[in-house]
């Protein structure tokens, strides 16, 4: 099942997204979902990023290939590399990536995103899958220079717009499966993946996530990055697609 969150006029809510069109739900993203019997045709509401999440934890260095393309070695981790991201640099599909004038470099990350469905605290591998509510694509945008010379990542990860979600959740994919991640610029392929290439899986990252920091409900997981990410430049327009889910596509502003 695909979920979208969506504005219709001056209303904002949720909807099941079919092929071409969006049929309102009630409640929030975690209820019934029960219908309400209103549809529109999807070209004529406006995706929004489909969770609000309370907090973020996106997975360094993630994928071998990315670490050859960032440091000229693969340089991997044995343990998983989490940091966090706040929640403030959410965009959704279609809205602008904002290029802060004095970041000097900025690059996109395309990663397939995990929406946690049930609160996970100290939980097993085993059972990880039962505390996932859907995948996502999202961007992990990224100020090189900030990233490089910060003793921190907070602006380099986290500045306004920075963290693109969309264009909606989907409920059916199967757990554990090989999603394809495509990233494109201006319609050129910039990166390609599979998440079977993860050096730390999904279930083995939330799994050891939850020894140390509970996951809630609505949080995300940003998986990783493969092979080399592209700087964005103003004009541009970036595109993160993840298998069975969809495309996100972003247009880039100057700031």
């Amino acid at each position: 099942m695909r979920i979208a969150r969506v504005r219709v006029g001056r209303r904002t809510g949720y909807a099941r997204v079919s092929e071409s069109a969006v049929h309102l739900v009630r409640g929030g993203l975690f209820g019934a979902l029960e219908p309400t019997g209103e549809s529109h045709p999807l070209s004529e509401v406006r995706l929004l990023a489909p969770v609000r999440p309370g907090k973020i934890v996106a997975m360094a260095v993630n994928y071998a290939s990315h670490a050859q393309g960032a440091r000229g070695q693969a340089s991997l981790s044995p343990i998983p590399q989490p940091f966090l991201k706040t929640p403030s640099s959410v965009v959704g599909p279609g809205d602008p990536i904002v290029l802060p004038p004095d970041a000097g470099r900025v690059d996109e990350e395309a990663e397939v995103v995990v929406v946690i469905g049930r609160r996970a605290r100290g939980i097993s591998e085993a059972e990880v899958d039962d505390h996932i509510f859907g995948y996502t694509a999202g961007n992990d945008v990224s100020a090189r220079h900030w990233q490089r010379d910060d003793t921190q990542w907070w602006r380099a990860k986290s500045a306004n717009s920075f963290s693109p979600i969309g264009p909606w959740i989907e409920t059916g994919l199967a757990h554990g499966s090989d999603i394809g991640l495509v990233g494109r610029v201006n319609g050129e392929i910039v990166q390609e993946a599979h998440t079977g290439e993860l050096v730390h899986s999904i279930r083995r990252s939330i799994a050891f996530i939850s020894q140390h920091m509970t996951l809630e409900r609505g949080d995300l997981l940003f998986t990783g990055t493969p092979g080399t990410t592209v700087e964005l430049h103003p004009g541009d327009v970036v595109e993160v697609e993840v298998e069975g889910v969809g495309v996100l596509r972003n247009p880039v502003v100057a700031g």
